[in-house]
């Protein structure tokens, strides 16, 4: 017998026949005598929709409304799916953030977890219940309903796996695994049996979509066995794994692209000590991340510094950098949402050479020009136009010979 706490993302409980699907997968977990704890998102589009709705309503909402909004997704489903598996026999009852609890920073919208008290769900679980928990949020410190961020209900997931003791972490999705790149993109992309936990960060930090980045960061800290499975389909999934089960080390593992990203540039900015703190220091203060960073400093005493953020935080970015123009002197703010960033990820990059060059000159042949370079110590990411990012993908993919069989 195994504890297991089972995902299912949007697309798997899209409608009524999609959730009395995941409802049978369930009762052949129970029935097979593991305790099971599951964990939902949103019917695929909801969250979308109730985005839409603040957004339109103002630009510059207020956070703690919109966590208030767009939380009411994953209860809706947590509900039905509960519904469902008592209507098959299975003893299920269905738990939103606050009542486990799920507790969480007050970051509204991007909200950590800091704690689940699941000792409640574990004795739960022990006498046959399955606690179907919404995903995607918590309760902050002042008792306010709180989100995580996009794909946050598979942070859910995986914190309370290391909660419960979960023996594995299975997540349901759309896919049957991990691939060396989108296959929608790359036909020709392959499945990888088992990934590493790191390559899997870096992944998913620069657009691949299988699973959310601190997710799988969380993962790697609470060493949660994570799989990643069709929910459509019985196949085997792919592994995320440590580093030390693997006998050689992939060159690269795979090609990540992001179209989330924006650019934004600060122009003729006075090149003086403390100014790039003076900057980020205002966008932290408004809870907007920032990526990749390019300075070039220039002969007249000023600055040209460039950076991305994500593009649902564009607006914010330059109404708090707009607010402080003064302060930071800068003469214009240029920005441009129409960009891609592109990623080559491998753990064996540590022990070759020549990485960066097999892309630069791949884009080159193509004719695409690079905008921003970022690497850390296995991934090497570019910015370019958006219009290049399904071309630069595939010349990536097969630059570095991760093609598979064709058909």
């Amino acid at each position: 017998m195994a504890r297991i706490v089972m995902k299912f993302g949007g697309t798997s409980v899209a409608d009524l026949d999609r959730i009395r699907t995941v409802a049978g997968r369930v009762k052949r977990e129970v029935e097979a005598g593991h305790e099971v704890a599951v964990v939902v998102s949103a019917m695929a589009g909801v969250t979308n929709g109730l985005v839409r709705w603040c957004q339109e309503l103002s630009p510059l909402h207020d956070a703690r409304e919109y966590d208030t909004v767009v939380a009411t997704g994953e209860q809706v489903t947590s509900g039905l799916l509960a519904i469902a598996l008592q209507a098959v026999g299975v003893e299920a009852r269905s738990w939103q953030g606050w009542q486990v609890p799920v507790r969480t920073d007050g970051a509204h919208g991007k909200a950590r977890v800091e704690a689940i008290e699941g000792e409640e769900l574990v004795r739960r679980m022990g006498v046959g219940q399955v606690p179907v928990m919404a995903g995607f949020q918590g309760i902050g410190p002042l008792g306010r309903v709180t989100t995580l961020g996009r794909g946050g209900s598979d942070l859910s997931a995986v914190a309370l796996a290391a909660a419960v003791k979960a023996d594995r972490c299975d997540i349901y999705t759309d896919v049957d695994g991990i691939y060396t790149t989108d296959p929608r993109i790359v036909p020709r992309a392959r499945k990888l049996e088992r990934i590493s936990y790191e390559e899997m960060l870096e992944l998913a930090s620069v657009g691949a979509k299988v699973l959310q980045t601190r997710s799988v960061e969380l993962a790697m800290k609470q060493r949660v066995r994570v799989q990643v499975l069709s929910s459509f389909e019985d196949k085997p999934g792919s592994l995320v794994v440590d580093e030390d089960e693997f006998v050689e080390q992939p060159l690269v593992s795979g090609i990540a692209y992001s179209r989330d990203d924006a650019k934004v540039t600060l122009r003729r900015v006075p090149d003086r000590p403390g100014i790039a703190a003076s900057v980020f220091d205002a966008l932290a203060g408004a809870n907007v991340n920032v990526d990749m960073i390019v300075q070039n400093v220039g002969a007249d005493g000023s600055t040209d510094m460039t950076f991305t953020v994500g593009k649902a935080d564009l607006a914010r970015a330059e109404d708090v950098l707009g607010r402080v123009r003064d302060e930071l002197g800068y003469e214009a703010l240029l920005a441009d949402p129409e960009v891609a960033k592109i990623s080559v990820v491998g753990i064996g990059m540590r022990s070759h050479t020549g990485v960066a060059n097999t892309m630069f000159r791949a884009l080159a042949e193509k004719g695409i020009n690079i905008q921003v370079i970022s690497t850390s110590e296995i991934k090497v990411s570019v910015l370019v136009s958006a219009d290049y990012t399904e071309l630069a993908v595939r010349a990536l993919h097969t630059a570095y010979g991760l093609d598979g069989p064709a058909g």
